[in-house]
């Protein structure tokens, strides 16, 4: 099958959620060339937006190229987490309604029990955390779906490690110069798996264009190396606030991207943390 040229239409699903803006705002200020069709529960006013919310008919839904699945439920109070299974395959079912050929679902790097290695798309999903086995539920729900459509639409489900302006660590620093992190009995603080809001847009674009035939089912998406916590806050100019390790805390989250470098390759500079923080001030602004 031929790459697909410039110009394939991309439903977005929680297109103002809070990747969503990002993911949108670079596009639209990097011209990758494809036509974007944000879907919202309410009017937004964004051009070329659609309302629609789970549960409507699908037939008010456009035809598109590919269906991203942005949407989901993150930990917090009052979330249901169980919620992410349903989104997912609702995601797959307006793909086939719309004739999307494939859809991008929004997995997480928390399936993975952590450890000092590199975390491989290969190894065996022990989720630690409820969020994470809520992720991994929702991934094998997705399996089930694409044996019972074995047509089609193609199905990917992206492990993607902490968005630079969309995680907690980010969250911290928009609201304070003061950063607390927790420091381990090596005396170092945490280790995360990144990828900047550009380069994410950047990889999801990549993934909207290449043949069917070139997607994983599963697909780990961020920077090839993990970045400190605490090099991040000091590249933003936040002091850090030293806590002692509780019983538990994830000291490193490693994803193994061999499998994304074959599709679309990121630098090792990617991970630096002047990039990761300079990229989110670049877009802070439509958080």
């Amino acid at each position: 099958m031929l790459q697909k040229q410039h110009g394939a239409r991309v439903l977005v699903l929680g297109a103002s959620g809070k990747v969503g803006r990002l993911v949108r705002a670079v596009w639209e200020a990097a011209g990758e060339g494809l036509t974007v069709v944000p879907v919202v529960r309410r009017d937004s006013g964004l051009e070329g937006q659609v309302i629609w919310s789970p549960g409507a008919p699908l037939d008010g839904l456009p035809h598109v190229d590919v269906v991203l699945a942005l949407w989901g439920v993150c930990p917090g109070p009052g979330g249901d987490l169980a919620a992410n299974s349903a989104l997912a395959l609702s995601a797959a079912e307006i793909a086939r309604a719309t004739g999307a050929d494939r859809v991008l679902h929004c997995s997480s790097a928390a399936v993975y029990a952590p450890g000092p290695e590199p975390l491989s798309e290969d190894m065996t999903p022990r989720p630690p955390s409820a969020y994470g086995v809520a992720k991994l539920e929702m991934e094998l729900a997705l399996a089930d779906d694409m044996a019972r459509h074995p047509q089609g639409p193609r199905a990917v489900w992206l492990r993607i490690g902490n968005v630079a302006g969309a995680d907690s660590l980010f969250g911290a620093m928009m609201r304070s110069g003061d950063v607390h992190l927790d420091r381990f009995d090596d005396g170092a603080g945490p280790e995360r798996s990144y990828i900047a809001p550009s380069d994410l847009a950047h990889v999801l674009a990549r993934l909207a264009t290449v043949p069917t035939s070139d997607l994983p089912a599963r697909l780990n998406l961020a920077a090839p190396l993990p970045t400190a916590m605490e090099a991040i806050a000091r590249a933003a100019g936040r002091r850090v606030i030293w806590c002692h390790a509780p019983a538990g805390a994830v000291r490193r989250v490693a994803l193994d991207t061999t499998r994304l470098t074959t599709l679309c390759p990121l630098q090792p500079e990617t991970a630096r943390p002047e990039h990761l923080v300079s990229d989110w001030m670049r877009y802070k602004g439509v958080q």
